[in-house]
């Protein structure tokens, strides 16, 4: 990997760092994922750099689940409450950008991209679980918004290695840099 570019205004988009995908059993287990976040937060927090922190989350009456025909269906009701809080050791703070998402990518019915564009954002630095699934389709999103992007490899997993990999060799290099959590700290200290 090479040395991460960072750009003035960049922003860090932490995706699903809840107690409810917290709980799922990835590849590298979330508590280390969920540190590598808190390290990336503190340093754009110490930069004065915006914080977004994403949770996906549902209605109640779960009124706004997805429920498009597919072949292998997610839940047909909302989970409880607590699955989209966030844990006690890794709260927002009070001047990070808060999004709940009802689909895979934070794009999507949210308005991530006017938080970013009206902070001026030209890159964000990307992060969280699960690849495959929030991350990616949120990577996606991003490359097509045109924002500069960065995957920070070792605070990302998956439930699924072969679908993490993927990602990984397929499809984020090809839209963004990969980086490391110290390699996007020691460039924000630069």
């Amino acid at each position: 990997m090479s040395t991460p570019t960072i750009d003035e205004r960049t922003a860090l988009v932490l995706i699903d760092l809840q107690k409810g995908i917290l709980a799922l059993p990835t590849v590298v287990p979330s508590d280390r994922i969920m540190m590598q976040g808190m390290r990336l937060a503190d340093a754009f927090h110490a930069r004065n750099l915006p914080v977004v922190r994403v949770k996906v989350a549902w209605s109640a009456d779960g009124g706004d689940l997805p429920s498009t025909r597919v072949a292998k269906p997610g839940p047909t009701t909302a989970p409880p409450a607590e699955f989209g809080e966030f844990p006690a050791e890794f709260l927002p703070e009070s001047d990070d950008i808060v999004i709940v998402k009802r689909h895979w990518g934070a794009f999507t019915g949210t308005e991530l991209d006017v938080q970013l564009r009206r902070r001026h954002i030209t890159q964000i630095v990307l992060a969280g679980i699960s690849t495959s699934i929030g991350v990616e389709s949120t990577a996606r999103s991003a490359w097509e918004h045109s924002y500069n992007l960065t995957l920070v490899e070792d605070a990302t997993t998956d439930v699924d290695a072969d679908s993490h990999t993927h990602s990984f060799n397929k499809i984020f290099p090809r839209i963004a840099e990969i980086a490391t959590t110290d390699q996007i700290i020691t460039a924000l200290q630069a």
